[in-house]
């Protein structure tokens, strides 16, 4: 039975995007439903509404309705909304329910939840009505005398472009760019009455085709498809992790399973972990299917990231391959997620809503009632767990693709065997590869092949030391060293490889100087370098292969990390240099780890094996040894045999000897155990709440205050203070508390119970308080 709304003796219930975690009653006087045609309450709810609040309007969503005489406010406090602004809801009930779990899961602010889900002009009230400008030719131009007046014979390029845009009729500015037409000659042939620019509102959805026929499956690739399949056609959640060694096929599972799920008429939704995956898994998945793929992530701009969450919502995006945001998007008909490289961190959101995408994820498939696929090549211990408990469904893949083997991986011992070499500037240096190295990058080069070197450190040194007093360069913000940073992208035309300055730069708050020549205590000359990162590496190789006076040929090489891909079309650009096939050096951080397939790369070289080894961090060794092994298999992906040489100053290190000879999952297994001796997560549930103030006294008085408040037993164990990873940042200090529990439902009733009052503790004034739960590391 429909319940109308009735505004006389009812009040709206708002989500408000405010700290607070509650709801707002409003009056909604008549005039404001005046343009509704259907005033029931389930068609209110989900709708964004104006609303004063204090001495600012913002923009919030209906959840509910209540009647006046149960309010908790004084009838004569309330106040009447603005404007409701949406003609129907733009979240259906699916979707809030979905904002309700993670705002209850992760003890979030209800109304911050849906301000995060929404694309920033929706929380400034702009409409969701989508009008797209198409092209199509005039009528004068049906006339080939009309047309031929108007573009000369010998102009060969308009001539092209008219076709297209005469063969492709109503179609967008973007489609037609892709299709090779200019925006020139856009202008041009409007202005000489050739085309006509129109409006288009109605949303025709084409049904997708396959471009490309599907690859054959080897046995152990069919089981998998064949297990999601029958989860599609029984329309119900399920879990699967598959688990594939890199270079298995796991893709072509994606594209056949993407398929079916397109025959059915659904959207299929691929996550992956960093942007500069998006322009390669584009074009994968256009060369196999016709159909409309929309890629969205934070380089987007505003208007990019609303017409996208308007294509996703009326159904147009039939293919989107995204970041961890958008899970959040109003999909028409999702049938599949697949989050790709499962295991990564950067599926874990760091800051206000501290998400993981993989659980989230997981949820959403499962009130959806749809299928849910994470493909990773080195399981999270969790996943595992998962699989262990019979919560996720494990699918195997133990065989390369094809004819491709996996390359075979080698330590490297740095202690013996270690050159040295002179740089362009004529200064010694001890090398940071061992002789062995060095030869098979050269032997590797001179067969016409590529080199990959991973360095998870971006910039050039991390610390810079006076060897006369002591002194380090220091953030005056944070409680962190400044980055030593050498731009060599403009160089001095007099010498190869110089660099235009030196500058040291926080990675934290982003404070940057130019590097000092002289100690600012002691007056010294005597300053350092300590340490490594990808700007150093590449001064070195530079000098040994890319210097006429060193090497009788040049080789390309090339720097990636977050310094030298920050335009939108860095990725595109190195995607074509690369794929070339000529002999190169690639230099790069994590994000060349992760996905990419280039063909021609023959030898990786881990230039320090032991830097995650050594964290305090107790995640550090599972997350090291998947960086390692991810990066291992970029090489030998095609019919070239892979080889991967690890260099380590620790080559007896058990966990590294297990890594490299037993494999991952042996060593999985293995840190599972200590896992659960300890125990720590997966065999424990953890919840960290963070202080910050500036003052450091105030934060830890804060966080001593919280402690006090929660109760301490064998079911719980609550640790502080314990020190942030970086326990100052932009002159605000950081101080934790940890929350260990047995029970994950008994985590989250003691947090539902004193979480809640923790910021109105009179400890906790002038500080904030923040929680993250199932903090990936501390």
């Amino acid at each position: 039975m429909t319940t109308m709304f009735d505004p006389e003796n009812q009040l709206l219930q708002i989500a408000l995007p405010t700290p607070l975690y509650t709801l707002f009653d409003y009056l909604c006087p008549q005039n404001c439903l005046a343009n509704i045609k259907n005033t029931s309450t389930d068609t209110l709810i989900g709708r964004r509404v104006q609303v004063p609040f204090g001495r600012q309007t913002l923009i919030g969503m209906i959840l509910g309705y209540v009647d006046k005489d149960k309010s908790d406010i004084d009838s004569q406090k309330l106040k009447n909304i603005l404007q409701i602004i949406d003609k129907k809801p733009i979240f259906n009930k699916t979707q809030l329910d979905f904002a309700k779990w993670l705002a209850s899961y992760y003890h979030y602010p209800l109304g911050e939840t849906l301000a995060v889900m929404l694309p920033t002009l929706l929380l400034q009230g702009e409409s969701i009505e989508k009008t797209t400008k198409i092209w199509h030719i005039s009528a004068e131009a049906s006339d080939d005398n009309f047309v031929q007046k108007k573009i000369k014979k010998t102009a060969k390029k308009q001539w092209s472009d008219f076709l297209i845009i005469k063969n492709h009729p109503n179609s967008d500015k973007q489609r037609l760019k892709n299709l090779g037409v200019s925006t020139r000659n856009l202008t041009l042939f409007q202005n000489a009455g050739l085309i006509v620019e129109d409006i288009l509102t109605d949303v025709k959805i084409n049904p997708p085709k396959l471009n490309q026929p599907a690859l054959e499956l080897n046995s152990e690739q069919q089981i998998a498809v064949n297990a999601i399949h029958k989860a599609l056609d029984n329309h119900q959640y399920q879990g699967f992790l598959l688990d594939g060694i890199t270079g298995s096929g796991k893709t072509e599972v994606y594209l056949q399973v993407i398929d079916k799920t397109l025959k059915m008429g659904k959207q299929a939704l691929i996550l992956v972990p960093e942007i500069g995956l998006t322009p390669q898994s584009q074009v994968r998945f256009s060369e196999r299917f016709c159909a409309n793929i929309v890629v969205l992530h934070s380089k987007l701009n505003d208007k990019q990231r609303l017409d996208g969450w308007i294509d996703c919502q009326n159904g147009q995006a039939q293919i989107i391959i995204a970041t961890r945001s958008s899970l959040f998007y109003p999909f028409a008909n999702l049938g599949l997620i697949i989050i790709d490289e499962a295991h990564d961190a950067s599926f874990k959101q760091q800051d206000h809503l501290r998400y993981h995408a993989c659980d989230a994820a997981l949820y959403l498939g499962y009130i959806k009632k749809i299928p849910v696929v994470l493909g990773t090549a080195t399981p999270s211990l969790e996943s595992i767990k998962l699989v262990q408990d019979g919560k996720l469904t494990e699918l195997k893949l133990t065989q390369r693709a094809g004819n491709a083997k996996p390359p075979t991986l080698e330590l490297i011992d740095m202690r013996r065997g270690v050159m040295d070499y002179t740089n362009v500037l004529g200064e010694f240096h001890h090398s940071h590869f061992a002789i062995k190295t060095i030869d098979l990058i050269r032997q590797t080069l001179k067969k016409g092949q590529q080199v990959l070197i991973f360095l998870n450190r971006r910039g050039f040194a991390p610390i810079l030391l006076c060897q006369a007093c002591g002194w380090q360069a220091n953030c005056p913000n944070c409680s962190s060293h400044l980055t030593l940073h050498k731009n060599h992208l403009k160089k001095p035309a007099h010498i190869n490889s110089s660099y235009l300055y030196d500058y040291l730069k926080c990675h934290h708050c982003g404070y940057q100087i130019i590097t000092p020549k002289i100690c600012p205590d002691c007056q010294s000359k005597n300053l350092a370098d300590l340490g490594q990162g990808t700007t150093q590496l590449y001064e070195e190789l530079h000098a040994l292969f890319a210097n006429p006076q060193a090497t009788d040929t040049i080789y390309p090489i090339i720097q990636i990390d977050k310094d030298t891909m920050s335009r939108k079309s860095s990725w595109y650009e190195l995607g074509k240099k690369i794929n070339t096939g000529d002999p190169m050096i690639l230099i790069g951080t994590q994000m060349i780890a992760k996905g990419h397939h280039f063909h021609q790369v023959t030898l990786v070289v881990v230039a320090n094996a032991d830097q995650g080894f050594l964290s305090p961090n107790f995640r550090s060794p599972e997350h090291t040894a998947q960086l390692i092994l991810q990066v291992a298999g970029r090489a030998g992906r095609a019919d070239l045999p892979g080889r991967v040489l690890v260099q380590t100053y620790q080559p007896n290190n058990p966990l590294l000897l297990d890594l490299i000879k037993q494999g991952y999952h042996k060593f999985a297994h293995d840190l599972l155990i200590e896992r659960k001796q300890l125990p720590l997560p997966p065999f424990c549930h953890a919840a960290i709440i963070c202080a910050s103030s500036t003052k450091k006294e105030l934060a830890n008085a804060a966080i001593m205050g919280a402690k006090n408040t929660l109760p301490q037993n064998d079911e719980l164990m609550v640790l502080a203070p314990i020190p942030a990873a970086v326990t100052k940042k932009n002159n605000r200090y950081y101080i934790q508390l940890l929350i260990l529990a047995k029970n994950r439902r008994y985590l989250h009733e003691i947090l539902s119970q004193y979480w809640y009052q923790m910021p109105y503790l009179p400890t906790s004034k002038n500080v904030k308080l923040t929680i993250d739960i199932d903090p990936i590391g501390w």
